[in-house]
C-alpha cells in the first residue's frame, strides 16, 4: 500500500511505522488515522512481524490531533469523530503484538495518549510531553493518564493543561520507560522492539492480554468509555473560552488562536520542570 501521511516498513521482525507530516509536526488528521489503521492491519497480518515500533519524522513525535478539524456540524458528528479518535488510540493498547513508541520533540494531546497506549515508550532527553486540551475548552479522548501515573500527578497535568513536561519528569512519573540522549531515541526504540521480537510470540501475546485484563478487571475500559462521554459533552457544550478560541481560529487562523491561548495561560507553567 502507498501511504501519504505515514511510512511503513519491516525491519527484520519489527514493523516500523513513521508519522510523516513533519511540516505539521506530525499532527494527526483523519487521513493519518486511516493510514495508521491500514499499517497496523498489515503488521498484525504479517507473521514475520513480532513487534511494532512507532516514531515521528522531523522535529517531533507528534503535536496531537490537528486542531480545527473536528466536524462540529452536529452533536452526532462530534460523537462519531471522537469515538473514531478513541478507537484509533486504543488500537495500540489492544494490539496483539507489543508496541513501542520512540518519542522526540513534542508529544502532546492525542499523541501523548497514543504513546501511553503503546506498551512501552522510549524518549529523547529533549522530548516534551503534555495534555494542553483544557486550555482551549476541549477534553481528553482516551483518559489513560490516571491509570499510568498517580491521581495527583494526573490531575496536575490535566487541570493545569501542562504541555512542557520534560522527558526526565515523565520517566519519574512512570509515563516513559527510558530516557536517552538526543538523536538516540529511534535506535533505542528499535533495540527494545528487537528484544521483544525475540521473546516467544504466543507467550508474550498472552501475557500482554493478562496484564491488560488486570486493568480491565479494575474497570479501565468502563472508565475510559465514561471519560469519552465526558469529552463528547465538553465538545458539544459552548463556553466563553471555547467560543472565543473557535472564533479566532476561524477568523485569523490556527497561529493566532494558539497565540491567544498561550497569552491567557502563558504563566501557568509551574510544575512542568
Amino acid at each position: 500500500m502507498t501511504y501519504k501521511t505515514i511510512e511503513y516498513r519491516r525491519d527484520g521482525a519489527v514493523g516500523v511505522i513513521m508519522l510523516n507530516r513533519p511540516d505539521k509536526l506530525n499532527a494527526i488528521d483523519a487521513e493519518m488515522m486511516d493510514e495508521l489503521a491500514a499499517a497496523l492491519d498489515e503488521a498484525e497480518a504479517d507473521s514475520d512481524v513480532r513487534a511494532i515500533l512507532l516514531h515521528g519524522a522531523g522535529r517531533a513525535f507528534s503535536s496531537g490531533f490537528q486542531i480545527g478539524t473536528l466536524d462540529r456540524s452536529s452533536d452526532a458528528a462530534v460523537r462519531r469523530a471522537l469515538e473514531a479518535d478513541f478507537d484509533f488510540i486504543m488500537r495500540f493498547w489492544d494490539n496483539p503484538k507489543p508496541t513501542v513508541a520512540a518519542v522526540h520533540g513534542y508529544c502532546l494531546g492525542g499523541a501523548f495518549e497514543l504513546a501511553l497506549a503503546c506498551d512501552m515508550t522510549v524518549a529523547s532527553r529533549e522530548a516534551l510531553f503534555g495534555e494542553p486540551e483544557l486550555k482551549f475548552g476541549s477534553g481528553i479522548v482516551a483518559l489513560l493518564l490516571p491509570w499510568v501515573t498517580g491521581p495527583k500527578q494526573a490531575k496536575q497535568i490535566l487541570f493545569a493543561a501542562l504541555d512542557r513536561i520534560p522527558a526526565e519528569k515523565a520517566e519519574r512519573l512512570g509515563l516513559v520507560n527510558e530516557v536517552v540522549e538526543p538523536g538516540e531515541h529511534l535506535a533505542a526504540g528499535m533495540a527494545l522492539a528487537r528484544r521483544l521480537a525475540t521473546v516467544d510470540a504466543t507467550a508474550l501475546r498472552l501475557t500482554k492480554q493478562a496484564v491488560n485484563r488486570t486493568y480491565e478487571e479494575m474497570g479501565l475500559r468502563r472508565a475510559l468509555r465514561q471519560a469519552l462521554e465526558t469529552e463528547i459533552e465538553i465538545e458539544t457544550t459552548e463556553t466563553p473560552e471555547s467560543s472565543e478560541f473557535q472564533a479566532i481560529l476561524k477568523r485569523d487562523g490556527l497561529k493566532a488562536a494558539l497565540a491567544w491561548r498561550e497569552a491567557r495561560f502563558g504563566a501557568a507553567k509551574d510544575g512542568e520542570g
